[in-house]
């Protein structure tokens, strides 16, 4: 099954950003797990982008109501949540901010 990492933390999350994931990475390639993910521009430089009634609507920055925003994303491949869980708790994130787990949608098997 398939899992997205969300990587969340406030503004001071940018700090650790130069850190790398300390070997993170590293372990999971080896274990065939890691699909692929990046870090993400600061959220000041988001365009938000909405379509209401027919009329397409944008704004600068990012639309949330929280202090926390989404830092970069990994994608995992795992035999479940369990092990998904395993693989979000070594990520260096988890110590400063957030990692949100969420399965993928997959079309069911034919």
């Amino acid at each position: 099954m398939k899992y997205m990492l969300l990587i969340c933390g406030d503004e001071t999350a940018a700090e650790h950003a130069n850190d790398g994931c300390g070997g993170w990475t590293e372990e999971m390639v080896a274990r065939g797990v890691l699909c692929g993910g990046e870090g993400l521009r600061p959220p000041m430089e988001a365009t938000t982008l909405r379509v209401r009634d027919g009329e397409l609507l944008l704004s600068d920055g990012p639309f949330a109501e929280t202090k926390e925003q989404i830092g970069g994303y990994s994608l995992i491949q795992c035999a479940d949540l369990d092990e998904a869980v395993e693989i979000a708790s070594k990520h260096p994130a988890a110590t400063y901010g957030t990692i949100e787990i969420r399965p993928l949608w997959q079309p069911p098997h034919a």
